[in-house]
């Protein structure tokens, strides 16, 4: 298939979950012998993180605004067999315009952000990437959300058709690294500061060193305001491109997962972190949410906690215990969660659009 998507970005990981899980997906398609053509405006935030030029088997549009770049967009879509406009897109109003009056392709919007999304709505504020005439024209809509997400995607933005299409991970970019002593940790946790994830972290990450003042706590990410709660041994790196986080998570004992407050919320939503860690060969404390143990069976792939005691609690395991509980996600996540798996989902979605027309015929 050829495959055309207007997305928010895949050439840059700063600030955002969208570019890492898109370039697994189109590694998977590539080797499954599809073609993907991704349409990205050219933002300055993005332009100057920049961490990929091209993609496997496709190509990457770049481009300065819409109108540059639509009579281009429009011949792509002609002969596509798959159109698909993502949440965030910055052109998501225009884009879905042009996938719309597709007359080949299946007409695909994919909510990368699906809970976010949904309490915009809920609020009465607009996206800015989905119109007044919510989901209906689409012939399949994608949801990075499973659980409640699918039914209000379609009670609510009249979504026809749903289907999830969860986070996954790449194991020939996440796997086990060796150690670098510049991300060695007791507990690490990789993420752009987000005030809804706040409260959290405090609990499971700040509030634990504070108690553990011997050991050592390693943030990386973006964004963070000066008036973080730092303590003395929590150590902070900037935002780190793909390539080094398996560096990043395979030098700590532990890692953290806090997931957005709107995605905690509605529950059977995985952060690729969690994926991208396990395969990583590193054990997981999270925070919990419902659906999780549909992707990690807890306290034995995966650690929950909610309390500071239940996280300092799992800082104090002893190696062999984490180990043990590393290698059953790890074992977990290959199996399951991975790019190449994500794309049989996607390819089955996409044929439950065309066997009524196969039927008919």
């Amino acid at each position: 298939m050829k495959i055309v998507v207007f997305g928010l970005t895949i050439s840059s990981s700063w600030g955002n979950g969208h570019a890492t899980l898109w370039r697994g997906l189109v590694g998977a398609l590539a080797r499954r012998g599809h073609r993907v053509v991704f349409f990205e405006r050219d933002a300055p935030y993005y332009a100057q993180n920049r961490d990929l030029m091209a993609i496997p088997g496709g190509e990457l549009v770049l481009y300065a605004d819409w109108e540059s770049v639509r009579d281009r967009a429009e011949r792509e879509i002609a002969d596509s067999d798959v159109a698909t406009v993502t949440s965030y897109c910055p052109d998501g109003l225009a884009a879905t315009d042009l996938v719309l009056g597709a007359t080949r392709a299946t007409r695909v919007f994919y909510d990368l952000d699906t809970p976010v999304t949904l309490a915009r709505l809920g609020r009465g504020e607009t996206t800015g990437y989905i119109g007044p005439r919510g989901l209906q024209d689409f012939d399949l809509v994608l949801s990075y959300t499973g659980g409640a997400a699918l039914e209000e995607l379609a009670s609510r933005l009249g979504a026809r058709r749903v289907a999830p299409l969860y986070g996954h991970v790449d194991p020939t970019v996440h796997r086990p690294a060796p150690a670098e002593e510049r991300f060695r940790a007791d507990l690490s946790y990789l993420g752009t500061y987000a005030a809804d994830r706040q409260a959290a972290l405090e609990t499971l990450f700040v509030e634990p060193a504070r108690r553990r003042p011997e050991r050592r706590f390693l943030i990386g990410g973006a964004q963070y305001p000066a008036d973080f709660p730092w303590t003395p041994n929590i150590y902070f790196v900037r935002h780190l491109p793909p390539p080094e986080h398996p560096a990043f998570f395979s030098s700590g004992r532990l890692t953290l997962n806090v997931t957005r407050e709107a995605m905690a919320a509605m529950g059977w939503c995985p952060s690729g972190r969690l994926f991208e860690a396990a395969a990583c060969g590193v054990p997981i404390l999270s925070d919990t949410w419902e659906g999780l143990d549909a992707f990690f069976e807890p306290d034995a792939e995966i650690l929950i906690a909610t309390t500071t005691a239940e996280a300092t609690a799992a800082i104090d395991l002893g190696d062999d215990e984490l180990r043990r509980i590393a290698a059953a996600a790890r074992e977990r996540v290959l199996a399951e969660h991975t790019s190449d798996r994500r794309v049989l989902d996607l390819e089955r979605a996409l044929d439950t659009v065309r066997e009524p027309a196969l039927s008919e015929a």
